[in-house]
């Protein structure tokens, strides 16, 4: 029995097409999949410890002992806002 002529053609025509779409989405995909640079565990440790640090400081020149353990749990927590900011508005830059 003998194929048409034509159905080679259509055939890599076909594979054309389908190699061109999944290039194509491949390319969408990756650019989706942008990393914050603002979110990284190192980071919020970084933020955190040094404003749990500095409020540890600020309270122990202020009230003493008792006065740096509230002062470096304050801090601490300013250190999480000012991650969690920072993240959400690395994160609001990248959206296209």
């Amino acid at each position: 029995m003998q194929q048409p002529k034509g159905g080679g053609l259509i055939a890599n025509f076909l594979i054309a097409c389908l190699l061109t779409c999944s290039f194509i989405f491949t390319a969408e995909i990756q650019a989706q999949q942008r990393k914050n640079p603002e979110a990284g565990k190192k980071k919020a440790a970084k933020r955190i410890g040094v404003g749990a640090a500095i409020g540890g400081a600020a309270g122990g020149l202020i009230g003493g002992r008792k006065g740096a353990l509230i002062g470096a749990g304050v801090g601490a927590g300013g250190g999480t806002a000012y991650h969690l900011n920072k993240k959400r508005k690395a994160k609001r830059r990248t959206r296209h």
